[in-house]
């Protein structure tokens, strides 16, 4: 549903207490960003108006609708997901919080499950207002591959010239170690190669896998995990044509910018990936669920209730999200006519040479 190569980029308002609903206002206030897409923020225009006067961010203009099927192609929309008013409470962590970012997210999904939108970008909610019998995931990555049926799905790190894959996401540190199992280093390692593939152009990806332990257990002196375990993963993804190499020690893979010789790198942790990835790209990284048959992104921070309300939140990571989207829809496109049409693959081969 494209006008041209317009995309239509669908976008959940997150917890409307932090700083969702301004980093999304900050991204779009350049009217530049409509040459590329269309955005549909799900939400509220009360909630977006508030944000806007709260926050003195001035002239924000859009177009509101209940329905999809009448928005404008050229600028900013708002479909209204609710007719309450909402008490907005900046800062804080409340029900109300939870409850409207959760209409917003199953409104936006129900669109990109039919169709009706080309991708989705995701603003941080709080797993902890969310967490509920009827929603009773720890984040919107389980949910969203819960919807699309999917049996396994990569969070994905993306930066400028740094993609981290993470093997088991939100678990306990405890619980980390009895996660580590060989089918699912390898489950996440055919996902990893075939989204490099596909969504990021890289014909022949290189793939750095990274140990459990410090020093990737030293032969064993600190832990079995990378003999028993990770090593034997390796060699069955070598196996089915996944160029995976390692385990290597975190510390020293970051530290030494190795990981700059690589395309992407599977961590074994939340923190093991994470905390270096945005200690390198903290202001532009993007989340990417790869894995499923539509497209989700979401910023790299969460729902910032420190600086919520202040006009200090920067957008750069919700505006590398968009663009991540609307770059990985386009690699999706060329991709498909490449595949039905080999010759134009082999000439644009010659091109590169």
């Amino acid at each position: 549903m494209t006008e041209g190569k317009r995309y239509l980029i669908g976008i959940s308002q997150g917890d409307f207490n932090g700083i969702g609903i301004e980093v999304i206002i900050k991204t779009f206030l350049d009217s530049r960003m409509m040459d590329h897409c269309t955005p549909i923020l799900y939400s509220s225009s009360k909630v977006v108006s508030f944000h806007r006067k709260a926050l003195n961010l001035g002239q924000f203009n859009f177009a509101q609708s209940r329905s999809i099927d009448k928005i404008q192609w050229n600028t900013f929309n708002i479909i209204n997901c609710w007719e309450e008013d909402p008490v907005i409470q900046l800062g804080q962590s409340t029900p109300d919080g939870g409850k409207y970012a959760l209409q917003s997210l199953h409104a936006a999904v129900s669109d990109l499950k039919s169709g009706r939108i080309n991708g989705l970008v995701t603003a941080p909610i709080n797993k902890k207002n969310c967490n509920s019998e009827s929603f009773p995931f720890m984040g919107q990555t389980q949910f969203l591959a819960e919807q699309a049926g999917v049996n396994d799905h990569l969070m994905l790190m993306c930066g400028e010239n740094l993609r981290v894959g993470i093997l088991t996401e939100h678990i306990p540190v405890s619980e980390i170690a009895q996660h580590i199992k060989k089918d699912a280093i390898v489950s996440k390692l055919e996902i990893l190669k075939n989204t490099l593939i596909r969504d990021f152009g890289i014909d022949k990806p290189k793939i750095a896998v990274l140990g459990l332990n410090p020093h990737a257990g030293d032969d064993g002196l600190i832990g079995k995990e990378e003999l028993e375990v990770i090593k034997p993963a390796i060699a069955e993804a070598k196996s089915r044509n996944i160029f995976a190499m390692g385990p290597y020690p975190a510390d020293g893979l970051f530290g030494s910018g190795n990981y700059s010789k690589f395309d992407a790198i599977l961590a074994m942790y939340h923190d093991q990936g994470l905390v270096p990835f945005k200690a390198l790209c903290f202001s532009s990284g993007v989340n990417y669920t790869a894995g499923l048959p539509f497209i989700r992104t979401s910023p790299d921070h969460g729902t910032g209730y420190d600086i919520a309300g202040k006009n200090v939140a920067m957008e750069d990571s919700f505006r590398e999200s968009v663009y991540l989207a609307l770059d990985i829809l386009r690699k999706r496109e060329l991709n498909k006519e490449l595949t039905s049409n080999p010759l134009k693959k082999t000439e644009l081969s010659k091109e590169s040479h």
